[in-house]
């Protein structure tokens, strides 16, 4: 639908009776309703960032007349005035000195040339036009520096400068109030950019203000408007014999929801038999197109935000929670739609048949995964006992899991095994306590058995030739593979890899080979960052990391739009109705789909790290002066950052090195002692003290005690510990 409308402002602005215009006047002449003005305005910056329209000097649309050969990217500032370009498909990002940024702002995307000069190996360009601004508004700390005006100073610090503010535009805000600021005018030959205040989230240490501040920098939607909400009311809330009607009915499967304890939306479970040698695996996902119709209110809604957002206090859905937790949440014991990927299995792991089909389920127990690693690995005799009639599933899940894991391993899958942060919080949002997102076999079996599923989805529609959606993670770029092969020589190691490829089976050999070694930290550090990110695609270029040609994501589309997409394809498919019309409807519109549900994910990623620092930070406040042992995660030329067991990550800043003057040497990727040769290892084990911590910056500095035993027991006797 995207993509038709598209069309129709660009044969409007391509004839020769057009006349430039603006915004509203383009509104009046295409007869948009007041409603839809802000679907236009979402179009028009897309066709804006395509490089498809410009703007003129007094804000009108025009066609742009670009030669193929002209870049078009993303502007990304950083503090010191000069920024970088991110070019689709190009993997090295353009550098663009400070003299020739000509007021283009963070997130701007713009048109750049290439200059002959070079910073290092990076490539120099200059800006050369201001395509469409990024943002149209930040957040920040309001600063009422005089009666007449104030400055809004960003929470972005890639942002260099404040923004001025007139006191008639200041909403009434007073110093250390965090706002949302509209930019009204930004900036140019020294002149500060301009804006006005459209929100105040609160005072800066009023409780839930910080997440706030991020949820609004990245301007993730909260609220639903009251349209989709009517629509999401009008939605039954029990399965009628209408919807029922004509699918595979499993009810009498036996089969549960494996979860999170404070999980609400349950959008997979799973049921396991064994006939003879042969396992009969189904996975079962809710049916959230049912209920989400294409084009409609929820679905626009859906396709836009990409992605439910997981924040450390808060979940911001994809979808209302009316659906979410209710009518498309497989909850125990009630009737519920669903497809259903029912796969044989033999005893080395291969899907030897499958059938996707419409379902009706009904889910025994919703279990957690606690209580099935209780019953699995612990022997929980009061467990097993209350889950009885499940446990021989449950035993007979860890078996098959085991049979899957090992044949992805036999391809090369590679698993990086780095913990996540778990983060618990009061009722007033401060963090008690951090600790490491405990892996267990519960976790394992169900992200085996969605593996594998969605595996089998791809693999399906793959040979149907059908447009689709895959998730695809290329092949690794061959100049940090070459310079990974150089590095792990000095250890004693070696990759194999043909002139622009390696096979994902050599990192995990590699990985297998570093296991509880003192370089282990190191070597599995430097294997990820050579490592490409996964992305949503319509062409099934495979997926490196899981050693697999065809991969989809297929199993959560309460949560993510990529999911909910192919399952309406997929109903089409089984229905008959996938005729030459449909399949050009999706030839149109799944290339936007999977680079905006994948721009989305990123944005999505961001936020839940940036959140994830905030209460690290907010944290170890309470903790500074104290002593704890790390391990290095990461070295850079300005500081070495230091991982504790918690997860909780600092940096000892260059200058702090105790005893000498260090350079950070590229090739060993070490921190060097210029007198002494004292070396700072990646994953080397390492004593550090908590010196500051900064909520603006998110940051946590640490530094080396000289006589950490002596600091420690004195730091123990000021506290009454001993």
């Amino acid at each position: 639908m995207s993509d038709k409308r598209k069309k129709v402002i660009m044969d409007l602005v391509s004839s020769e009776f057009y006349v430039p215009m603006k915004e509203k006047e383009l509104a009046v002449m295409l007869q948009v309703s007041k409603e839809d003005r802000g679907e236009l305005n979402r179009i028009l910056n897309e066709l804006l960032a395509e490089g498809k329209l410009s703007l003129t000097k007094k804000g009108k649309f025009i066609k742009a007349k670009y030669s193929d050969k002209e870049l078009i990217g993303t502007f990304i500032s950083h503090p010191k005035g000069f920024g970088f370009v991110e070019i689709d498909g190009r993997d090295e990002d353009l550098y663009i000195p400070e003299n020739f940024v000509n007021g283009a702002f963070h997130k701007d995307t713009v048109k750049v040339s290439l200059l002959s000069g070079q910073n290092g190996r990076r490539q120099e360009a200059q800006v050369t036009e201001i395509l469409a601004r990024g943002m149209k508004q930040i957040v920040g700390i309001y600063d009422k520096s005089n009666k007449n005006y104030g400055f809004v100073i960003p929470d972005n610090t890639k942002i260099s400068e404040d923004v001025f503010v007139p006191v008639e535009r200041s909403k009434g805000a007073v110093s250390g109030h965090k706002v949302v600021c509209e930019i009204t005018d930004y900036g140019k030959n020294n002149r500060k950019p301009e804006g006005r205040v459209t929100e105040i989230l609160g005072h800066v240490n009023d409780p839930g203000v910080d997440i706030m501040s991020i949820v609004k920098g990245y301007e993730l939607p909260i609220e639903f408007s009251e349209k989709i909400m009517h629509q999401a009311e009008r939605v039954a809330n029990e399965v009628s014999e209408a919807d029922m009607a004509g699918r595979r009915d499993l009810r009498d499967v036996q089969m549960v929801t494996i979860d999170g304890e404070d999980a609400k939306d349950l959008d997979d479970a799973v049921s396991l038999t064994r006939d003879g040698a042969l396992y009969q695996l189904g996975v079962h996902i809710a049916d959230v197109t049912n209920y989400v119709q294409e084009n409609s209110a929820l679905d626009w809604e859906a396709r836009e935000r990409g992605t439910s957002v997981y924040l450390v206090d808060r979940v911001i859905p994809m979808l209302p929670h009316k659906l979410s937790n209710g009518i498309c949440s497989l909850n125990a014991g009630e009737n519920r739609l669903a497809l259903s990927c029912l796969m044989t299995i033999d005893q080395r792991g291969e899907v030897i048949s499958h059938e996707i089909v419409e379902s009706v389920i009904k889910v025994d127990r919703r279990m957690s995964y606690t209580s099935v690693k209780n019953i699995l690995e612990d022997q929980d005799e009061a467990e097993r006992r209350e889950y009885e009639e499940l446990v021989p599933m449950f035993e007979l899940m860890r078996e098959l899991a085991g049979i899957l894991r090992e044949k992805r391993k036999k391809r090369g899958s590679i698993d990086f095994d780095f913990p996540e942060s778990k983060i618990i919080l009061d009722k007033q949002g401060h963090p008690i306590e951090i600790k490491p997102y405990e892996r267990n076999v519960a976790t394992k079996i169900i992200e085996d058995f969605m593996l594998i599923a969605n595996e089998t989805v791809a693999e399906h529609f793959h040979w149907m030739e059908l447009p689709f959606v895959y998730r695809t993670h290329d092949n690794p770029d061959p100049e940090k593979i070459n310079k990974l092969s150089t590095f792990i020589r000095n250890f004693g190691y070696f990759i194999k890899s043909r002139q622009e490829e390696i096979h994902p089976k050599e990192l995990q050999k590699l990985l297998a080979k570093i296991e509880d070694t003192p370089e282990e930290a190191l070597i599995s550090r430097l294997t990820l960052r050579s490592m490409k990110q996964a992305k949503y695609t319509i062409d099934y270029t495979g997926h490196f990391g899981l050693a697999c040609q065809y991969y989809c994501h297929f199993t959560s589309p309460i949560r993510r739009y990529p999911d909910l997409q192919i399952h309406r394809i997929i109903k089409e498919q089984i229905r008959g109705k996938l005729n030459e019309k449909r399949i050009d409807h999706y030839n149109e519109i799944l290339p936007e789909v999977a680079k905006h549900s994948s721009e989305m994910e990123r944005r999505a990623d961001e936020a839940e790290r940036e959140t994830d620092k905030l209460k690290k930070v907010e944290f170890m406040e309470r903790h500074i002066g104290e002593i704890y042992e790390g391990v290095i995660s990461s070295i850079t030329a300005w500081g070495v950052y230091v991982e504790l067991p918690n997860t909780i990550e600092g940096m000892i800043h260059v200058s702090m090195l105790p005893g000498d003057y260090f350079y950070y040497d590229e090739e060993t990727y070490e921190m060097v002692g210029q007198a002494t040769d004292i070396r700072y290892k990646l994953g080397q084990t390492l004593k550090v003290r908590v010196n500051a911590t900064d909520k603006i910056s998110r940051t946590i500095d640490f530094v080396i005690p000289q006589n950490w035993e002596m600091e420690e027991e004195e730091r123990r006797e000021c506290n009454g510990k001993e």
